[in-house]
Formats: structure tokens, C-alpha cells, sequence
């Protein structure tokens, strides 16, 4: 059920915004005075920026309804779109968890060690803070079937960064062409990358749909529910 408590929604907000500013900071090094380009060309910095543009949004809505209407209500403008910021960081978090942390543990010997501080803010902890604020905070019904197709344009519109990145030259630091290793063209192919983006984009238009049939259910409960109360 969505929860009309305001300053529980402002609480979740914060620490989302604190959690995606301390791992972008960590993962980034940016006043680390180091080389901070290379982190920002990875689709893992650039959800977690959109995560925290996001909530930070909703945090300053939700101080400003607070002020005017008080502690009791929603304060979920854009239900849709909050809905495609949760898709697309779910898309950081599900790569990470399934592909890139089990990698790390089969390959002996790599320099890559998994489910660090850093990583678990940006890969975990903001992903979970911005999913929960969703389900509990957003008025539920608002989502359509079309949905998960057009959340997909964001990891797609990656990869087209990515891939003409990689083209015109550009690394993705350290000498890497590629981000992720599923893009990796001279290790599998183009034929071979392309069967691995549509096996990961069948996967995630799936749970994209969940969260669709999440939002349908949940709000046909709060329906059942409005009902039976007492006029």
C-alpha cells in the first residue's frame, strides 16, 4: 500500500540522495584530484547521476508539500517517469549482481574485487532506496503495458554512446574500448555482442514488466480496499 506520511518519503529521499552523492563521489574520485574523466563514460555513473537528480527533486517536492499541506499525502510528481529512473537504475543493479560481481569471482587473478563500499552504494544501496521509495511513496495504476519498451531507450541510448565512443576512439579507462564485457566486439563478435544485448534486453523488458504488473495489482488492491470502507 503507498504510505501518505510525507516525512517518512523525505527521510528515504535524502539518504538515496546521500547514498548516490557519496558513491559517485568514491567511485569517481572527483576532488580525489585524480583522472575523473573515464568514470563518467560508464553507464553505472551516469544512472546513478540521473538517480540523484531524481531524489533530489522529489526531496525538494516533498519539503515544499510538506510546508503547504502538511505531513499527511503524496508528494510523487511524474509517477511514469519516477518509474523509468527506478527501471534504469534496476538495469545498473541487475548487470552488476548477475554478470559483472560473478565475473570478477571466476576470473583468477583479477584486479577487480566486487562488492566494495563504493560499489555497493552505487550497484546496491541506491538502486534498493530508489525501488523502495517507488513502491512506497507513488501512487500506483499509473504505469501502461507500453512502458518497459520506451524505459529501454536509456540503456539503449548507452549503448549508442558507448559503442560510437569506442569507435572515434575514445577508452573507457586504462586503454579499455569497451565498458562492460558483453560489448567487447573483438573478443565475441558483432553477431556475438548482439545475441548478448538481446538475451539481457529480453531479461529486463521482463522485470521491467513485474514492475508493471506490481503497479496494476497494488493499485487494484488499494481499489478492493476504498470499497469496503465504510461510506
Amino acid at each position: 500500500m503507498t504510505v501518505t506520511w510525507r516525512y517518512a518519503a523525505l527521510a528515504v529521499r535524502l539518504l538515496a540522495v546521500a547514498s548516490a552523492a557519496i558513491g559517485l563521489i568514491r567511485l569517481t574520485g572527483l576532488f580525489g584530484g585524480g583522472e575523473v574523466s573515464a568514470a563518467f563514460t560508464f553507464y553505472t555513473t551516469q544512472s546513478n547521476i540521473l538517480c540523484l537528480l531524481w531524489m533530489a527533486l522529489l526531496a525538494v517536492v516533498t519539503v515544499k508539500d510538506i510546508v503547504r499541506f502538511g505531513p499527511r499525502g503524496l508528494s510523487a510528481p511524474a509517477p511514469r517517469w519516477g518509474a523509468a529512473v527506478m527501471m534504469a537504475i534496476t538495469v545498473t543493479m541487475l548487470i552488476y549482481l548477475v554478470i559483472l560481481a560473478p565475473a570478477a569471482f571466476q576470473q583468477a587473478g583479477s584486479a577487480y574485487v566486487p562488492f566494495t563500499l563504493t560499489d555497493d552504494l552505487v550497484h546496491i544501496i541506491t538502486p534498493c532506496l530508489v525501488i523502495f521509495d517507488w513502491f512506497l511513496f507513488t501512487p500506483k495504476g499509473k504505469l501502461h503495458w507500453f512502458d518497459p519498451p520506451c524505459w529501454a531507450g536509456l540503456p539503449y541510448a548507452y549503448l549508442a554512446f558507448a559503442f560510437t565512443w569506442s569507435a572515434l576512439g575514445g577508452d573507457f579507462g586504462s586503454g579499455r574500448r569497451y565498458p562492460y564485457a558483453f560489448m567487447d566486439v573483438q573478443a565475441y563478435g558483432v553477431g556475438g555482442v548482439a545475441v548478448q544485448i538481446l538475451i539481457l534486453t529480453v531479461s529486463l523488458e521482463a522485470f521491467g514488466y513485474l514492475y508493471v504488473v506490481a503497479d496494476k495489482t497494488l493499485a487494484r488492491v488499494a481499489r478492493k480496499r476504498a470499497a469496503q470502507q465504510p461510506a
